[in-house]
């Protein structure tokens, strides 16, 4: 059945780096990161624009980006050439449309049929050389997955998915396309893809963000490419990502261990972040608002878990910060009619949340910004208080 093509009244005003938004805190700037993989160099980069330009912290987003809050007018010029001096902005044009989440740990632990590292890097290189892909929308996402199935169910727009370790498929839109490529040549599928669903988008004449709001999006993204260059296989189901990621101490191929730690709200501050480069060559964001610490020697695990976990982070797959995310809130957001990381944080602290397990999002008003994928229990901001909805 057809579905009806969305029409988009705003320009798509997703914030970026150097396109910031005007929030009621200052300037929000949002750093790309593909894959989430950032060097120790490059953590202490933006820890330092934090504390210098900003308020002091990192924001962790479900896409395994970085936003900087509570910016000065003018301030993205000044943020820009610190990105750019640390390899954090190779593209001014692209510089939005590099959303990729990559599996966890992927080439490092068990779970996968391959690394995706070689494809972050490549599907990166190829967006941002590509000046017809700086059209992407600002939401577009890929998701390159190793075979774990950890992010292919993620709402990805175009999307790797390791079926063997010589075999891949191509996902579009959350569905299998039927499309298969050798790995390869799995890279220059997914960019094909992504131009795929910008030439149909212009021939619907639409304004969508997303691939799933244009008129059967998949099939006809799908079919551009078989008339291309793809080829069928057997279409088959799409893995649903798990509703949290791993946590604690994961061990390593070659011996050494990752530790893996949850960030309370995904509020990173810039002395966690400090402490986080001082522990590792680079470290993982993930779309769990996670962060992962690789490469540690055995006698440096526990040390390291000690430390991190005075500062608040949490290692324990039981805490209730797996369970606990929130919008900005006030001060940050006008929109919002409370302070929901404060009044989350204390339900979390005073032992309030429910037994049961169910995860919840605590949001300022009914748009319920940053509202994770899977079920969960919506708890909203009201004018006389919060409201609490079943999934």
């Amino acid at each position: 059945m057809t579905s009806a093509v969305p029409t988009r009244v705003r320009v798509d005003a997703c914030p970026g780096a150097l396109q910031t938004h005007a929030a009621a805190d200052g300037g929000l700037a949002r750093v790309r990161v593909p894959g989430g993989a950032l060097s120790a160099a490059q953590l202490r980069v933006l820890a330092t624009a934090a504390r210098e330009l900003g308020n002091g912290h990192l924001e962790l987003t479900s896409r395994g980006n970085v936003q900087l809050r509570g910016l000065p007018a003018g301030a993205e010029v000044e943020l820009g050439a610190r990105l750019a001096g640390a390899g954090l902005l190779p593209s001014a044009t692209h510089e939005r449309v590099r959303n990729v989440l990559a599996s966890t740990l992927s080439g490092r632990a068990d779970g996968g049929h391959l690394d995706v590292r070689p494809w972050t890097r490549a599907f990166d290189a190829g967006l941002c050389t590509d000046p017809a892909l700086a059209e992407l929308p600002g939401r577009f996402l890929a998701t390159l997955d190793d075979g774990r199935g950890d992010v292919t169910g993620l709402g990805g727009d175009v999307g790797l998915l390791a079926l063997s370790p010589d075999t891949v498929a191509l996902i579009l839109g959350g569905t299998d396309s039927g499309l298969r490529a050798h790995p390869d040549d799995a890279v220059a599928l997914a960019l094909a893809a992504a131009r795929a669903f910008l030439a149909e988008r212009a021939a619907q004449g639409s304004t969508a963000w997303r691939l799933t709001e244009l008129a059967d999006g998949p099939a006809r993204v799908a079919a551009r490419l078989t008339r291309q260059n793809g080829h069928f296989g057997v279409r088959g189901d799409v893995p649903v990502a798990p509703v949290t990621g791993p946590v604690g101490a994961v061990p390593q191929h070659d011996g050494r261990t990752a530790l893996i730690g949850v960030v309370p709200l995904g509020r990173l501050s810039a002395d966690q972040a400090d402490l986080l480069a001082g522990l590792t060559a680079e470290v993982q964001l993930t779309a769990w608002r996670s962060v992962v610490v690789p490469d540690l020697a055995e006698d440096a695990v526990d040390d390291a878990a000690v430390d991190l976990f005075r500062t608040g982070m949490a290692f324990d797959e039981t805490s209730p910060w797996l369970r606990v995310t929130t919008c900005a809130g006030r001060p940050g957001c006008a929109k919002s009619l409370a302070d929901v990381r404060a009044d989350a944080t204390a339900a979390v602290r005073s032992g309030a949340l429910p037994a049961d397990g169910a995860r919840q999002h605590w949001a300022g008003c009914e748009r319920r910004c940053g509202r994770p994928q899977g079920g969960v229990v919506d708890v909203v901001a009201t004018s006389s208080g919060y409201r609490v909805e079943e999934d």
